[in-house]
């Protein structure tokens, strides 16, 4: 029988990510996925902790240019569904490194069918197109690298280089299917590649507003709400610091060195409630049916 305090911490993230509501259930690992089982990206995007980490880094990073910031304020509902948004995109990430292929495929087809339809002009007049191939290479490389760097905080700080280009060369797949130009493979490509874009960044009013937002997100749960606010605050902390400058927080946060202890702890409880988890089993590619948690 499982430990009543690990059946209730699954219980509470799975609530987090998966909305009842609409039947959602977890997505459980694949033997017949688009990632292979013994490749870097299994690795990496399977950690709940790291991965909400750096989806906030990533969100941060990514609402800096322009016009990812005006496709968000255009065409989102992030003011009153900000926990939505984030959810979605865990989901996605979930759905197209482990579930079946063809469910991973078709994420991919569902998302490039709602950006062909945005987009629309930036405050200065110049107009955008979500399918920008340049603009979806900043959003794939700013979120790749964000994911990766809190793994490599927050669980193996040792992370050979080799394996880390292993990464970025895996999660191209994901860049090329959504239209990404160009597309990094390697860890000194993509920190090229997001340096290149520097000059064409910004922080403003609707920016900070954006941002705000994302760093008071709750989900109900005082317990889990607290473990929220230390992620969310890690996710700050693992920007770059001229980017962190940029979104100017206030002070009045954790210590660094409390952060980081607390993310860290955070993490190595979840990992523990999630050992010997169906959501950690690799399912054969004969499996149907899939038991919820």
């Amino acid at each position: 029988m499982l430990d009543p305090v690990r059946v209730l911490i699954r219980r509470r993230i799975t609530e987090v990510f998966n909305d009842a509501d609409k039947g959602e259930r977890p997505v459980l690992r694949r033997a017949d996925a688009l990632f292979p089982v013994d490749g870097v990206a299994w690795r990496v995007n399977g950690d709940v902790v790291t991965m909400m980490i750096g989806g906030v880094s990533g969100l941060l990073l990514q609402m800096l240019h322009p016009a990812v910031l005006a496709g968000v304020w255009d065409h989102s509902d992030f003011r009153s569904d900000m926990h939505g948004r984030l959810r979605r995109t865990a989901k996605f990430i979930a759905r197209t490194t482990y579930d079946h292929a063809d469910a991973g495929r078709a994420a991919l087809d569902k998302v490039n069918r709602i950006h062909a339809r945005l987009g629309g002009t930036l405050p200065d007049g110049t107009p955008y197109r979500v399918t920008d191939p340049a603009l979806l290479a900043w959003v794939h490389v700013t979120e790749t690298i964000s994911f990766l760097d809190a793994w490599i905080r927050y669980a193996e700080p040792a992370m050979p280089l080799a394996e880390q280009d292993a990464y970025f060369a895996e999660m191209a797949c994901i860049g090329q299917a959504l239209g990404a130009d160009p597309l990094p493979r390697t860890r000194a490509a993509a920190e090229a590649l997001i340096q290149s874009y520097r000059p064409q960044l910004r922080a403003d009013a609707r920016t900070h507003e954006v941002a705000a937002l994302v760093m008071a997100q709750t989900v109900g749960s005082p317990a889990v709400d607290i473990a929220a606010g230390v992620i969310m605050q890690a996710g700050l902390d693992l920007l770059p610091d001229w980017a962190r400058a940029m979104h100017a927080p206030h002070p009045g946060g954790l210590p660094r060195p409390l952060l980081r202890g607390a993310a860290r702890n955070t993490a190595r409880l979840i990992r523990w409630a999630f050992e010997r988890s169906p959501n950690r089993t690799v399912w054969p590619a004969t499996v149907s049916e899939f038991p919820t948690r």
